[in-house]
């Protein structure tokens, strides 16, 4: 038994923050983060909006492609940092406003690599015949944890969420293998100190701008380069391919210098390769499902292309996972 995906949904929030608008908020030139990052703008979302609303809007599209109803769905996974609360998880709060009243539901943390974490968790339940139809999502709100006066994080981070509907199936397709890593000896490279347990609210975590993500982006970026080029061959290996055999490259679209040098170390061509990162920024856990969205409706992937998907991201945790379409 296999899971393959039947649907795939994406929503971006309809708010555009330019580099140009950049300009006007911190020292910093629309030349200067293209260079560096290769973002030219991102999606905020409306003050209105919450992870839990993008998420649904995202799931929508996804169950309309599927052709099933959120009642025929029995397991949701949710893969966000930026949950509408720390209790309930956004899982539960979907699948109230779904309907989807047979469905279990639950919470992913794993960073910017929780939509492949959530895709190999479901793919598990399914495989066991616990589990006929999963839906799994990546949603963030990041523009609320993002210290905006700070140049070294603002320009990175959007909004954003994707979905996509997974079902049994006995034939040789849907998800071929996962890769999943961790090494949580890193964790002070990238994290948001507060609030929680360890630093619980107070005015000092106000005063002190404890509730925004910290990162220590060069470290991240020589550690990510390494990790997801491992991933992909460990995945890849696993299933007896080679990167020949893979018909489109989706990476987490965190800095397309990252996108370019692990493209180059696993000579990927560059028509392979899926990138949007110009358009939507860093979506963390949102961004492999949004490409892979993207990729679907634009007519990009065929039937029994080979999917390979790689990301990085806080934990430190990343992973790689290899479909058959």
């Amino acid at each position: 038994m296999r899971s393959r995906i039947i649907g795939t949904g994406s929503y971006l929030p309809d708010k555009i923050l330019s580099n140009r608008d950049l300009e006007q908020m911190v020292d910093t030139t629309d030349e200067w983060i293209i260079t560096r990052t290769g973002i030219s703008e991102r999606r905020i979302a409306a003050p209105e909006e919450y992870t839990s609303t993008l998420a649904f809007n995202a799931s929508e599209r996804a169950l309309a492609m599927a052709g099933i109803s959120a009642e025929d769905l029995d397991l949701i996974i949710v893969a966000t940092v930026t949950p509408d609360f720390p209790f309930p998880s956004t899982a539960c709060l979907l699948q109230s406003r779904l309907k989807a009243v047979n469905a279990v539901a639950f919470d992913i943390s794993a960073a910017c690599s929780g939509f492949i974490f959530g895709l190999a968790t479901a793919d598990k339940y399914i495989r066991t015949g616990a589990v006929k139809n999963a839906l799994v999502v990546g949603a963030e709100l990041l523009s609320r944890i993002v210290d905006w006066p700070d140049r070294n994080s603002c320009l990175l981070f959007g909004d954003g969420s994707g979905a996509a509907v997974l079902q049994a199936t006995d034939a040789d397709v849907g998800i071929m293998d996962a890769f999943m890593k961790s090494d949580g000896s890193f964790w002070e490279l990238l994290y948001q100190p507060a609030p929680g347990s360890r630093n619980p609210a107070s005015q000092k975590v106000l005063d002190e701008r404890l509730n925004f993500i910290r990162m220590q982006g060069n470290e991240v970026f020589k550690l990510a380069v390494r990790a997801m080029e491992d991933a992909a061959n460990q995945v890849l290996a696993a299933g007896g391919f080679s990167v020949d055999d893979v018909a489109l490259f989706i990476p987490h679209q965190a800095n397309r210098r990252i996108i370019d040098a692990i493209g180059k170390r696993l000579a990927v061509s560059e028509e392979k390769v899926y990138v949007n990162i110009d358009r939507y920024g860093n979506t963390s856990s949102a961004s492999i499902p949004i490409a892979l969205d993207e990729a679907n409706r634009a007519g990009r992937i065929k039937r029994d292309d080979l999917l390979l998907l790689d990301a990085f991201g806080g934990g430190l945790a990343w992973g790689a996972l290899t479909i058959r379409w």
